[in-house]
């Protein structure tokens, strides 16, 4: 008699069950999970910006140089602002070219901001063109600021800043605060992940996610090991 006759298949499906496990990719941030509150628009990527509560979905169209984004943070105060921008020059405020939203008269608008210098914010043309630029405020008490601007062609990343305010005065945006979090609310946006030879393609589901490529070998070879040993089980 075969030892494969003491086995039944409801014994052997919870291992083929862990091998279909083995095989499948991992990834680290799932845009399902990061739904924006409005809802009225799809994007590739997404990503939990590391401070203020915000939150980026974005596409990168290489085909025609462009992004449209989709950013969402809690305003600092009631009736204050939410803000994102793209650092052509360095990596801090100054030099930003910034997208505002906040509420005014009752509706949310998008304003452009050329910030020269950090005693320099005043509303004006950006040094790349955007469109389709419009806000909306979340049922959760974030801001919503959707965009589309230009970026350099073959653009592999961005020098992203994000930052929230308390309010807005005579039109113009008040300062936000200088905590910690404010001030660390700067960072690269990757648009293409870059590939070493043997690394897999990345989700486009995922924004600046570890491939994980290395655990995903050592999943293969204990899949192919117990792959092995339900072979000898039923037909030894």
């Amino acid at each position: 008699m075969k030892m494969g006759s003491l086995f039944t298949p409801p014994l052997l499906l919870p291992l083929f069950c862990l091998c279909l496990t083995l095989f499948s990719p991992t990834h680290s941030t799932d845009c399902s999970s990061l739904k924006l509150s409005g809802g009225k628009k799809q994007y590739s990527n997404c990503t939990h910006l590391p401070t203020l509560n915000a939150t980026l979905h974005f596409t990168y169209n290489a085909t025609n140089s462009s992004l449209s984004i989709a950013f969402s943070a809690p305003p600092a105060k009631a009736g204050g602002w939410i803000a994102w921008a793209v650092n052509p020059t360095g990596t801090g405020m100054a030099g930003s070219q910034t997208l505002l939203a906040f509420k005014n008269n009752g509706s949310m608008v998008v304003k452009t901001y050329n910030i020269s210098s950090y005693s320099s914010i005043v509303e004006g043309k950006l040094s790349f063109d955007v469109w389709d630029l419009e806000a909306e405020a979340g049922s959760d008490g974030k801001m919503i600021l959707y965009g589309s601007l230009k970026v350099e062609e073959s653009a592999e990343k961005l020098n992203q800043v994000w930052q929230v305010g308390p309010g807005i005065a005579d039109g113009h945006p008040m300062k936000h605060e200088f905590d910690k979090a404010n001030l660390g609310s700067v960072g690269e946006l990757q648009l293409v992940e870059k590939l070493t030879p043997s690394s897999p393609s990345p989700s486009p589901q995922v924004a600046n996610a570890n491939s994980g490529y290395g655990l995903r070998v050592t999943q293969l070879n204990v899949g192919f090991w117990i792959l092995g040993l339900i072979y000898f089980i039923v037909f030894m």
